[in-house]
């Protein structure tokens, strides 16, 4: 949907009374404030003509996506997301040319999909630490700058050493990004639309399965795999010129210090959401790491019908992704029972039926939507659970969705290896989306006996404040 983005009207066109127009406003002295006022445009006869928004900066701009009104810096975040799923998810399809050219088997190059795990894990705690004393603007691009090094560097790899060696260099910002980028996300927009906020962030990793992958993988067959490289680095340079120009300024908490945010890991609500990730995600990547095989072999597509279903899949998770964000603003842990509830569901249909090829078109669809909508909800419990301490949190939350990769591929690969056949990986990711199900209701449990979980990011950043009078008055966090 294409944003509508306007200048403000003069003063005299403004309507307070009309409740269905919100506003961008500049406030006094220059600076950024995002305000939801009630403002229309009318002409001489009284009638409205435009809905309208203010430039405070250059590029300074709120625009309207899906009806509702959001700062174009998510724009910036966005972008970022979808360099980083493109690059965390090109490297499936260049591994045969990678180990041509320097003579390694498939098996060994594949170490460079197993490096970038292991880069996400190591590099939440480790930046963290680093970022604690800088403001969140700077964190994004310096995270932004190592990523496009990193990916440069791929791109200019002598040996296959060096090229895991860059690969682990590219993905320590990537969990330490999206945890920070969430935060500035949050901040930007209303408490009532801080999980939508993040799902707009997010949507950029799914929009990158759909987009950037093939475009990415197709600049591999024709130019070779270093240009692919080339082209994601240049992805991560037209980031941080959106970080730069959209993002307004940020400031580090007072108290913002590596103990506090270690701190947040001593609560069990922390480590329950984290855990909730980790094992139900890894149900879905049980059937998706072999989506391949199961579309040849089961349903019957040829090999050529095999990225039109992984395009499938990734419009569920563009869909999901905006959907489940709008949810989470609603009814923070009901969504995450409905997502799990609709993954186990979703993959005992596809253990039943994904032998007939309009319910695998279907199935695909459905299992993208559900794993993505989970995401925003997860992520908001995180910060809600850490709220004094949201970075290293929001960041583990990506750690966690790699282990949930690596883990539910493993167990797929071992109930095929059995002899249970290509479909039996999707009743064992069934059955750990009901043990992620279950951790759920654990964490809502203990919530309801003990203290609910605070609203994450109390204090919106002075470039984006939100007066608490035009706030509204609904919870992000639902008991």
């Amino acid at each position: 949907m294409r944003p509508h983005v306007r200048r403000c009207p003069p003063a005299d066109v403004s309507d307070a009374t009309d409740p269905r127009v919100p506003q961008c406003q500049a406030a006094e002295h220059g600076e950024r404030r995002f305000t939801p006022t009630r403002t229309v445009a009318r002409n001489d006869t009284g009638r409205p003509i435009a809905l309208s928004v203010a430039v405070v900066r250059p590029l300074g701009f709120c625009t309207t996506v899906f009806g509702a009104l959001l700062p174009l810096a998510l724009l910036a975040l966005a972008i970022g997301a979808f360099s980083i799923g493109t690059t965390e998810f090109v490297a499936m399809g260049i591994l045969p040319d990678v180990a041509r050219t320097f003579g390694v088997s498939i098996p060994a190059a594949g170490h460079m999909i197993s490096g970038y795990a292991i880069g996400v894990v190591i590099g939440v705690p480790l930046l963290t630490a680093v970022g604690t004393r800088l403001d969140r603007k700077r964190m994004l691009l310096a995270l932004t700058a190592v990523f496009t090094v990193g990916n440069l560097a791929s791109a200019l790899a002598p040996s296959f050493e060096f090229l895991l060696a860059s690969r682990v260099l590219t993905a320590l910002p990537h969990g330490a990004f999206f945890g920070t980028g969430a935060i500035v996300a949050a901040s930007l927009v209303p408490v009532t639309k801080r999980a939508r906020a993040i799902s707009l962030m997010l949507v950029g990793l799914s929009v990158a399965n759909v987009v950037g992958v093939p475009a990415a993988t197709f600049a591999a067959q024709a130019l070779g795999w270093r240009s692919t490289f080339l082209l994601i680095a240049g992805f991560g340079a037209l980031t941080l010129f959106a970080l730069a120009r959209l993002v307004p300024d940020q400031q580090t908490r007072a108290e913002s210090s590596m103990r506090s945010e270690l701190g947040a890991l001593a609560r069990g609500q922390v480590w329950l959401a984290l855990a909730i990730g980790a094992v139900g995600c890894g149900g879905m990547f049980a059937t998706y790491s072999y989506i391949s095989p199961i579309m040849t072999d089961v349903t019957g597509f040829s090999a050529a019908a095999v990225p039109v279903m992984l395009a499938v899949y990734g419009a569920g998770m563009t869909a999901g992704m905006l959907v489940g964000g709008r949810a989470a603003d609603r009814a923070l842990l009901p969504s995450i029972y409905l997502g799990l509830g609709t993954i186990a569901l979703t993959l005992l249909a596809v253990f039943a039926l994904v032998q007939f090829k309009l319910a695998a078109v279907v199935l695909m669809f459905l299992l993208g939507f559900a794993s993505n909508a989970l995401v925003p909800a997860l992520q908001m419990r995180l910060m809600n659970a850490a709220a004094d301490a949201p970075s290293l949190a929001a960041g583990l939350n990506h750690a966690a969705l790699n282990v949930a990769n690596a883990a539910g591929a493993w167990l797929g690969g071992a109930v095929i290896a059995a002899g249970y056949g290509l479909t039996a990986p999707s009743l064992t990711g069934a059955g750990l989306a009901v043990v992620g199900l279950g951790l759920a209701g654990a964490s809502g449990v203990l919530e309801r006996r003990g203290r609910p979980v605070q609203a994450a990011v109390e204090t919106p950043q002075p470039g984006s404040e939100v007066p608490a009078e035009h706030e509204e008055p609904a919870p992000v966090a639902a008991a």
